[in-house]
């Protein structure tokens, strides 16, 4: 289960379900005692009195409303329908009964006003959620994206330096190459070294750069740099065999890195090491 992929629809949802749990303690019906009439004695129902409103009303919201969050948090279908889509029908049929029974009785008391309250907007939540874009924004904020570590002296672009995760390399140390002075070449001559070591270190890092030349042109030169980025929805991700079933699922509120452009989607690599081909690359918000 991820929380982060709670809506701002899910949230409603939740609070029009408390809504509903709190009018179910509620008086049902208001009694006039005007014209001398003593209600003192009267003793009005809550819905935990009626099990007929409280299970058509109060009970099938709060169900439609758990099975849409579960739904949400644990995608699973049952007979070919998602738990969502059994939610909704919950909530619909909850503000249904209770539309009717208010207008079927003659005196409705605090319980059953908030109940059609909360029963409707409960409804109107399950079904907009989906639809509107405000409300499929998500209910918690996506965390902020890794800073990068800065490169010692020393490291060269593109060898490790830069992104969340590099191995980073000894101060001093040349890719592929030992320990030494900068700009050095294992095995070379101990008076060369000596010379670079006790240079001035503007003329240091210009030997430096001419040595890492070749090595950097020896490697294809791309434009795609690696990035962080967020999904705004669940959004699958397949292997970079072509198979049609997914290998994972990149899901709301987590980043992942991109390392690699494939036409119009994006090679990701998720937390756990697997990568793969998001092939659904709109909407995605870069870190």
């Amino acid at each position: 289960m991820n929380i982060r992929s709670l809506t701002r629809g899910d949230g409603v949802v939740i609070g029009a379900a408390v809504v509903l749990f709190i009018a179910s303690f509620l008086s049902l019906f208001s009694y006039d005692c005007s014209g001398g009439i003593d209600c003192s004695r009267l003793n009005s129902p809550n819905a935990w009195d009626s099990l007929g409103l409280l299970m058509s009303i109060f009970l099938a919201g709060i169900i439609g409303a758990a099975l849409v969050i579960v739904g949400r948090l644990a995608p699973r279908k049952v007979v070919g329908l998602d738990l969502g889509q059994f939610g909704t029908a919950f909530t619909v049929f909850a503000l249904w009964t209770a539309f009717w029974t208010i207008i079927d009785v003659s005196g409705a008391g605090a319980g059953l006003i908030l109940g059609l309250l909360g029963t409707l907007v409960l409804a109107a939540a399950t079904v907009a959620g989906p639809l509107v874009p405000a409300l499929k924004a998500p209910l918690v904020g996506a965390p902020k994206p890794p800073q990068a570590v800065q490169p010692p002296y020393g490291g060269q672009p593109g060898q490790g330096y830069g992104y969340p995760g590099a191995q980073q390399q000894p101060y001093g140390a040349q890719p592929s190459q030992g320990y030494g002075y900068p700009g050095a070449q294992t095995g070379g001559q101990p008076g060369q070294q000596g010379q670079q070591g006790q240079g001035d270190p503007a003329q240091a890092q210009a030997a430096q750069a001419q040595q890492a030349a070749p090595q950097g042109g020896a490697a294809p030169a791309g434009d795609f740099t690696p990035f962080w980025f967020a999904v705004p929805v669940a959004r699958p991700l397949y292997g970079e065999d072509g198979a049609p079933n997914p290998i994972a699922e990149l899901a709301p509120g987590t980043w992942y890195l991109a390392v690699e452009q494939r036409g119009q989607g994006l090679i990701a690599q998720t937390q756990d090491g697997r990568r793969g081909v998001l092939q659904d690359t709109t909407g995605i918000q870069r870190g």
